[in-house]
């Protein structure tokens, strides 16, 4: 019985005592999950789960009904779990425009990775930005395959000026998880650059997303 394990070894006490980061992933999920099923405490269901969907990548991934077909989730943790999440990325979108200026910011980096990181096919999204670099929208451009997504310039520099930008910030994820950029990827940077230049509106960076890793063309150098 989970009960019978010491105060640090409980997932809420150890929370409450060590901190959230002191948490295994077994841990985290065990608190969500709040109890167990007959014959395995919480923390031995978490780690069951965690081995089926091989990460908490894989639990968000997951669609309602392969979901609820592991024993102990239902509709309920689905819904809970997707209310979690979407706090998760308000919270960041709220610490990314603060009122201060945004450029690279770690802020910026969190919110994407949580935005784009469990997709699992690839999507190209736009920041756009005001004057002072305060986030005007997030917004899904282009959805392609695991391998790419066909991204169309005269589509970015309309939504732009839609959105009233002066700046923008480019991002798309990688599914494969590897966080550099391809060619290909420096080569459509380039004619976005370039289109979005010809109407006075600025890229500050392209974020690459890979798992829970962002690359960044601007503190690569590789924006000119």
């Amino acid at each position: 019985m989970l009960k019978d394990l010491p105060d640090l070894e409980r997932p809420r006490e150890k929370l409450l005592h060590l901190g959230a980061e002191s948490l295994t992933d077994a841990e985290l999920l065990a608190i969500f999950l709040r109890t167990g099923v007959k014959g395995c405490h919480v923390v031995e269901l978490a780690q069951q789960l965690l081995k089926n969907f091989g990460s908490i990548s894989g639990i968000y991934r997951a669609e309602h009904d392969e979901f609820c077909q592991q024993h102990g989730l239902g509709s309920a943790k689905f819904v809970q779990l997707q209310a979690c999440l979407e706090m998760s990325k308000r919270y960041l979108a709220e610490q990314m425009n603060n009122g201060q200026e945004l450029l690279s910011s770690q802020a910026t980096r969190d919110y994407l990775i949580a935005e784009l990181r469990h997709e699992t096919r690839e999507i190209f999204a736009v920041l756009y930005l005001n004057n002072q670099h305060q986030v005007l929208k997030f917004e899904r451009l282009f959805f392609g395959t695991v391998d790419a997504a066909a991204v169309y310039p005269r589509i970015v520099v309309e939504q732009a000026i839609k959105h009233h930008a002066a700046a923008v910030i480019l991002s798309h994820n990688h599914p494969s998880g590897l966080a550099e950029a391809s060619i290909a990827d420096k080569q459509i940077t380039q004619r976005l650059i370039q289109a979005l230049n010809l109407v006075d509106i600025r890229v500050l960076d392209h974020m690459i997303v890979a798992g829970g890793h962002c690359y960044s063309f601007a503190e690569h150098g590789e924006l000119g």
